[in-house]
């Protein structure tokens, strides 16, 4: 069947089996909600202005990833009217967000069209870009004196076209003017409406960001979002640059990256937007504070801490915010379900500039998405790859509990310089980082009274079995997965965990905090080298794909695997 004259990448059967079988439901809150029913009037209204919003934003995003999606997507659309194969493509379409996608479990990419594949910069380039024709006109552009054109072709918010034999730079403002103008419509309606004043001010901010090219009112937008504590709505507009990956490729040119810096130009992948919409969930708010008081303690704790600057501000105090929030809308980057989706989250990141003047982070935890899970499933593992002494260990909250920790695990280590430096693979370091940050700094939680001895034991457990288990080997793009590998053949050959005789897993609870302590120094060192090459031969070391590993997907393979998602947006 062709859809806009390309023809669908499988048959009807084959969309039909992604779709049902092989895809799980998120299912986000309605007005039925109690902190929903809570909200005064005004606060509701200003929630559907916002929902608003993220969808608008969501068309964005489709244009950032691929030159196809806009107008596949609506073909799609006409024809699922009339065709339930259509209508099944269109399904999976919603859940990669996008004609194309990695689904987390096959080394190829998912293709909705046989003819659309997807491209190392996303749209964000031209599409017929390669890295080694980037590389040749940056370096052109260098020659002549094009310095300033150079360092907007290399930010994270600007999409590059070709101009003549160079290339120009368009930024967000300009070249998504239309959109963001709804978008910031929609978000002084709903400071119109909101009681809260601190959320207030941040929408005028966030929307006069949308229409200038000014990078000081991004900063000066994500000041305002990181200091909301006791607002009772949420939202954010992501920006992210796990996409692009053609951009980082330019670290791996030692003579151009010595001529950019000369130039004081720090090359930064294109950010990737979406939107989240949710209500703060006081009582869940609550845990994370309490984790939230501990940070400045492990700031000092950390490996190597004199060697660098910490994120979480030293001893002037920690600007951060933190939130469990009921969600209403994942729009954009969030709805880019590719092999998972957003549990929780720290921003900004460390190459966004409002950190370097000033400003703070705020963590945000997506209740829905943690909640949502295979019960049956978990007991089916438990009982094939498990030591039931250990079963009583896995717990859903104990989950939510290691994330707490690996999101504050971002904001401890060294700044965005030393990050970056690493090219390509700062990604998988730095999200290896925070696993391990989580993990290694779990027993000061219990000496602050946060959790017990017997939550540790659950905490390592449900992580082990939880992430480090993977599905199959991962794709060098997903940076969790590829760290998830990396841990787990660490703490093996290290003792921490092993199998006995029936190929079930048993843990050295002793052995383990020593491991991920003198693991989590080993990550920090990567980081303090700024070297690609060392990063490359610590990851290539110990993300083997080994036999063990190769057992228990299969295993988890054999009961069946759900990769696709569909997020429910009911408002």
């Amino acid at each position: 069947m062709k859809i806009n004259g390309y023809t669908l990448n499988y048959s009807a059967a084959e969309f039909k089996k992604k779709v049902s079988k092989e895809m799980r439901q998120v299912v986000l809150i309605d007005e039925k909600c109690e902190e929903y029913k809570k909200l005064s009037d005004g606060d509701k209204k200003a929630l559907h202005y916002l929902i608003n919003a993220a969808r608008i934003m969501n068309d964005v995003a489709l244009e950032m990833d691929h030159p196809m999606n806009l107008v596949q997507k609506q073909a799609l659309e006409v024809a699922a009217e009339k065709s339930p194969y259509a209508a099944n493509a269109l399904k999976l379409f919603n859940s990669l967000n996008g004609v194309a996608g990695s689904n987390g479990i096959d080394k190829e990419p998912v293709e909705i069209f046989k003819e659309i594949h997807m491209f190392e910069g996303r749209n964000f380039y031209p599409t017929d870009l390669s890295s080694a024709e980037l590389q040749k006109i940056i370096a052109q552009m260098l020659d002549v004196g094009k310095t300033a054109e150079v360092k907007t072709i290399l930010s994270a918010r600007t999409m590059v076209r070709r101009d003549g034999e160079f290339l120009k730079a368009i930024d967000y403002t300009e070249y998504f003017a239309d959109e963001f103008s709804e978008i910031a419509n929609e978000l002084e309606c709903a400071a119109h409406f909101t009681t809260d004043e601190l959320f207030k001010d941040y929408l005028g901010w966030q929307a006069q960001a949308l229409l200038q090219n000014n990078e000081e009112m991004d900063i000066l937008a994500d000041k305002h979002w990181a200091k909301m504590q006791d607002t009772p709505l949420e939202f954010t507009i992501s920006r992210e640059n796990y996409d692009d990956k053609l951009t980082p490729t330019i670290f791996s040119n030692q003579e151009l990256c010595r001529r950019l810096e000369q130039a004081h130009i720090h090359p930064v992948p294109k950010d990737m937007l979406g939107v989240r919409v949710g209500i703060v969930n006081q009582k869940g708010t609550e845990l994370l504070l309490q984790f939230k008081d501990e940070m400045i303690k492990l700031a000092d704790l950390m490996p190597l801490c004199d060697q660098y600057t910490q994120n979480v501000g030293g001893k002037k105090g920690l600007k951060q915010t933190m939130v469990d929030v009921d969600v209403a809308a994942l729009t954009g980057d969030y709805a880019l379900c590719r092999g998972g989706i957003t549990t929780a989250q720290n921003l900004p990141n460390n190459d966004k500039p409002a950190l370097a003047h000033g400003g703070g982070r705020r963590n945000v935890y997506h209740r829905q998405v943690r909640m949502s899970g295979d019960k049956k499933k978990t007991a089916q593992i438990l009982d094939k790859l498990v030591s039931p002494a250990l079963h009583k260990y896995y717990s859903t909250e104990a989950r939510h509990l290691f994330v707490i920790g690996h999101e504050n695990g971002h904001s401890l280590g060294p700044d965005s310089s030393y990050q970056t430096s690493i090219g390509i693979y700062q990604h998988i370091i730095e999200e290896h980082k925070a696993n391990i940050i989580s993990a290694a700094m779990m027993p000061e939680y219990i000496k602050a009274g946060i959790i017990t001895a017997e939550q540790l034991k659950e905490i390592y457990t449900t992580w082990i079995i939880r992430d480090l288990f993977v599905l199959a080997y991962p794709a060098d793009h997903e940076a969790h997965r590829v760290a998830d590998v990396m841990e787990f053949n660490y703490l093996h050959a290290h003792g921490a965990f092993s199998f006995n005789a029936e190929k079930k897993l048993e843990i050295d609870f002793k052995k383990l905090p020593q491991v991920v302590r003198a693991l989590l120094e080993d990550i920090i060192k990567v980081q303090l080298s700024k070297s690609p090459d060392y990063a490359k031969q610590y990851i290539d070391k110990w993300s083997a794909w080994t036999e063990m590993q190769q057992y228990i997907a299969e295993y988890k393979r054999s009961l069946g695997v759900k990769p696709y998602i569909d997020i429910v947006m009911n408002f």
